[in-house]
């Protein structure tokens, strides 16, 4: 494996173009069993003094049936030559194809998850609270029926994130 451990505080981190702009991977499971889709909404930040990274998933997706299973799951982040393969992962469902066989890419283990070989920063996160979005929570009422017209609301996931990876060059 070609990654080094580092000290969170070192990251320099950008959420809003890591997440919003760069999109991530959402992975949970393990190498021989997992499941991973593009997200480019969640956020960072601290949480009960802890640093956190949250994540959401629609019901239908394939890799919330993994998530909802393991105790751990990885945020990891590419660089632009990667896009066609996270539109890939984020437009087709792990239970119709093998996204990896299908992208090139390399899943290995890092830390009790799945990460890939083509990762910039990988985040090895573990659940700390896990809550389904409702229609009744929303303040603004257009956001939900903006974003949910057929009501299949997020379920939103904070992971402490445990550790941090960045690939070796």
């Amino acid at each position: 494996m070609n990654f080094k451990k580092i000290d969170i505080a070192e990251l320099g981190f950008d959420p809003f173009e890591m997440i919003g702009s760069k999109w991530m991977l959402v992975t949970a499971g393990t190498p021989d069993s997992y499941n991973t889709m593009t997200a480019s909404w969640g956020f960072s930040g601290v949480m009960w003094g802890k640093n956190c990274a949250v994540t959401v998933i629609r019901p239908q997706r394939y890799t919330k049936e993994f998530i909802d299973r393991e105790e751990l799951f990885t945020l990891s982040f590419y660089g632009e030559e990667m896009r066609d393969a996270l539109k890939f992962c984020g437009s087709h469902s792990g239970r119709d194809c093998n996204k990896a066989d299908e992208t090139g890419l390399i899943p290995v283990g890092i830390d009790g998850s799945v990460t890939f070989e083509q990762a910039q920063l990988t985040l090895v996160c573990k659940k700390l609270y896990v809550q389904d979005m409702k229609a009744d929570c929303f303040s603004d009422e257009t956001v939900a029926k903006l974003n949910y017209p057929t009501g299949d609301f997020h379920t939103a996931y904070i992971g402490e994130i445990l550790a941090a990876y960045q690939k070796e060059l």
